[in-house]
């Protein structure tokens, strides 16, 4: 069904779900969802170390990706983590040898534990696994540290993309880290000299490099971003930092003050959040969204559709116990709950469905085969998917 709608949409113009009729029971799912370029990268780039080194011990500097089946699926095949999400050691890098394997993940690592990595002997290039589009943000704020900017970092600070792109900046700029819009507008308060610099260092504490001057170092200003962070509230960021500049210094000014960085958000990203926006259109019962509970970009689509439907967020078909019963992950108290009746009574039920980009296109197709277990004289699936035939 996605290859149909690449082939008869190449420049993704039509961002409408696709629907999937099945009498009883019908199926929206987003255009775009699953896996991007960078994680099927990622995910080819992990197998292929396993393959091509049967004698060797192989690690992985944390998850691959933010998926559980993925990450248990790996460490069952004999990868070992390093570290957990956070950072935080599981081994530890003195466990490391010199012909030990290392698969660097998807987000990237920082700079200082690439230079420990390269001290112990570790050849880090060949199993390098950091999505280009990270890589483009880290690109981009050297640029921006040349031209005497400093970098203002839209992410989740404990996040492992974050903690990257922070450490990459940090050598060719000021950097701050901000987490949301509230934290821009403190931001602002600063620049504008509402609030004494004094206080800056306590409000944004742990968040700022080294030797960061708040009177200096936030007169010339560009803002990147963590990737999976909603590019919406990014886009919602840098325009008002924009709009805080030309208040602060004229419009006639502004350009020498603020850096138009818009070429820094991820299509993949993009891709998603445009087709769950389109998602808000349609008239559905509720919402299943799948992916890693940790998965940034997962929580960000469940945050939209919560917007207005029922939302489940799972991360497998097998957190759906019965047609009356669900394990899903609540975002807010950051915890799963279990939901009773959760599949209305009224037919046809139209339920959304979509993941983000670190869940398997199986599992997805798992979810709705498992679902439409729980309806009685459905149509055929061949039936139903015969729309979507490609020649």
């Amino acid at each position: 069904m996605k290859q149909a709608r690449r082939l008869n949409d190449p420049r993704k113009q039509d961002l409408s779900p696709s629907i999937l009729d099945f009498g009883p029971v019908r199926f929206y799912l987003a255009r775009h969802f699953g896996f991007c370029y960078g994680v099927e990268n990622a995910i080819e780039i992990s197998y292929k170390a396993l393959e091509e080194n049967p004698n060797k011990r192989i690690f992985l500097l944390s998850q691959m990706i933010h998926n559980q089946e993925v990450n248990e699926d790996l460490e069952g095949r004999g990868i070992q983590f390093i570290m957990d999400t956070d950072g935080n050691p599981i081994l530890g890098l003195d466990h490391l040898k010199a012909n030990d394997v290392v698969i660097v993940p998807a987000f990237g690592t920082t700079l200082e534990i690439k230079e420990k990595l390269e001290a112990i002997g570790i050849e880090l290039k060949k199993y390098d696994t950091t999505c280009p589009f990270v890589e483009k943000v880290w690109n981009r704020s050297e640029e921006l540290g040349k031209d005497d900017f400093t970098v203002i970092i839209h992410g989740k600070y404990a996040h492992e993309e974050t903690r990257a792109t922070f450490s990459h900046s940090r050598q060719n700029a000021p950097s701050l880290i901000i987490r949301d819009l509230d934290e821009a507008k403190v931001l602002a308060e600063f620049i504008q000299g509402d609030r004494p610099n004094a206080d800056f260092h306590k409000y944004f504490e742990g968040k700022f490099s080294p030797g960061f001057d708040p009177e200096k170092h936030l007169q010339k200003l560009g803002v990147v971003n963590q990737t999976t962070m909603l590019a919406s509230e990014t886009q919602a960021i840098a325009e008002f930092i924009k709009q805080t500049m030309i208040n602060h210094y004229g419009e006639e000014n502004f350009k020498e003050h603020y850096a138009d960085t818009r070429d820094t958000l991820c299509y993949a990203t993009n891709d998603n959040q445009d087709a769950t926006y389109q998602l808000l259109e349609q008239n559905a019962d509720l919402a299943l969204v799948i992916g890693g509970y940790n998965s940034s970009n997962t929580s960000h689509i469940v945050e939209l559709c919560e917007s207005k439907f029922p939302t489940y967020f799972i991360n497998s078909d097998g957190e759906i116990v019965s047609s009356s019963e669900i394990r899903h992950y609540d975002l807010h108290q950051q915890q799963l709950q279990v939901s009773h009746n959760f599949i209305p009574s009224k037919r046809p039920v139209d339920i959304i469905l979509t993941s983000g980009a670190s869940c398997p296109d199986i599992i997805v197709e798992r979810v709705l085969v498992k679902l439409l277990d729980f309806f009685p004289e459905v149509t055929p699936m061949e039936e139903v998917l015969s729309s979507y035939a490609t020649p």
